[in-house]
């Protein structure tokens, strides 16, 4: 039975990029689209390869795919247990991963996904790449009826640019809804025009509160990402103040923190090199996060999930993060004052107490 899985497999984007909360709760991966439609940002070093958009057939055999190692993994764990049944996968070529191809290690990656997917007490399904809004609407619905049948996941959610949601009709996202879609995770970075236009988002602020807007009208839940330090220092006081302005219009579920940090081969680390654009520091950051916090006056929750980027700590180990790093988060407004209260700790710590942006530019995200 274990060796029949070797003729299941399943395409995931080489980076395995999804958000914190997607990996927290073991979601299915999916690859609906190759690579970002945009991909001229800046910051941005994740999609190097040209967008390609998957056809409809490829998609449902790969859900096919998932369907018979789901199938078999559940036969086998009915059988042996949990425990024998990981044994038993983890031998399925009995040889090293360093021996194995890159078809047999995806193999084996696949079959890892559904054993821990099934194993969660969620069934979350998760679509790649960085935006998958952009496939007609009849095709994605018919994706999403699909994996709803044949998977029935707890939810299913995606990457999304702004000027795609506001692209599609409010129609056209709500029969998305209607088929399965639960979320959308939005890379705001900034509400600033000005920076917007610096970092090359390709999105204005005008375009992100009607897309965020739109989102929710359809019934959909929104996490917009922001990103602290990407206006430097020399825009700091204005990407806050625009920043907490949009947020305040959209109103979404959640703003997930993800300060910036230069990524080499990237424009704006060429900027920073060549003393064009100034980083922030942890402190100034931190300035930076409570302006844009006391200016909010919306229901959400503020997350600081990604525990390297958010470079900010209690102690000079650096063996306690200063937020709670959780994709739940602190709740707005009911948690502000304990989330001010903290930033104000952490502006008072040691310089050595935090880890520079600067230093965190060869770390691997």
């Amino acid at each position: 039975m274990v060796n029949g899985l070797r003729s299941y497999s399943f395409e995931v984007s080489e980076s395995w990029i999804r958000p914190t909360s997607e990996i927290e709760m073991n979601s299915l991966l999916l690859r609906v689209t190759r690579n970002c439609p945009w991909g001229k940002c800046r910051f941005c070093d994740c999609y190097q390869s040209d967008f390609e958009l998957r056809s409809v057939k490829e998609i449902k055999k790969d859900v096919d795919a998932v369907y018979k190692i789901y199938k078999k993994i559940n036969s086998l764990i009915g059988k042996i247990g949990w425990e024998k049944a990981a044994v038993e996968l983890s031998r399925l070529y009995d040889r090293s991963s360093e021996e194995l191809s890159h078809s047999e290690l995806m193999n084996l990656y696949n079959i890892k996904m559904v054993y821990d997917w099934c194993s969660s007490s969620f069934s979350p399904v998760f679509l790649q790449d960085a935006d998958n809004l952009v496939m007609k609407t009849e095709d994605l619905t018919s994706i999403l009826d699909y994996i709803e049948e044949n998977l029935s996941p707890s939810s299913i959610s995606t990457y999304a640019r702004s000027n795609s949601l506001v692209k599609k009709g409010i129609e056209d996202l709500k029969s998305l809804r209607r088929a399965g879609l639960s979320r959308c995770h939005v890379g705001l970075e900034s509400g600033d025009d000005k920076v917007l236009d610096y970092i090359n988002k390709g999105v204005s602020s005008e375009e992100h509160v009607l897309g965020g807007k739109k989102a929710i009208k359809a019934g959909l839940d929104l996490a917009e990402y922001v990103m602290p330090g990407i206006g430097g220092r020399k825009r700091s006081k204005q990407h806050a103040k625009e920043t907490a302005s949009v947020l305040n219009q959209i109103n979404p579920d959640q703003v997930l923190i993800r300060p910036y940090v230069p990524r080499k081969n990237t424009p704006l680390y060429k900027d920073y090199k060549r003393g064009k654009f100034e980083l922030t520091s942890p402190k100034e950051r931190l300035k930076e996060l409570k302006k844009l916090i006391i200016q909010l006056n919306i229901k959400t929750r503020i997350c600081f999930d990604q525990p390297v980027m958010n470079s900010w700590y209690k102690t000079p180990e650096h063996k306690k993060h200063l937020f709670k790093c959780s994709s739940k988060g602190y709740k707005l407004p009911e948690e502000e004052k304990r989330l001010i209260k903290i930033m104000e700790k952490g502006k008072k710590l040691k310089k050595k107490s935090h880890i520079h942006p600067k230093d965190l530019i060869d770390q691997s995200f």
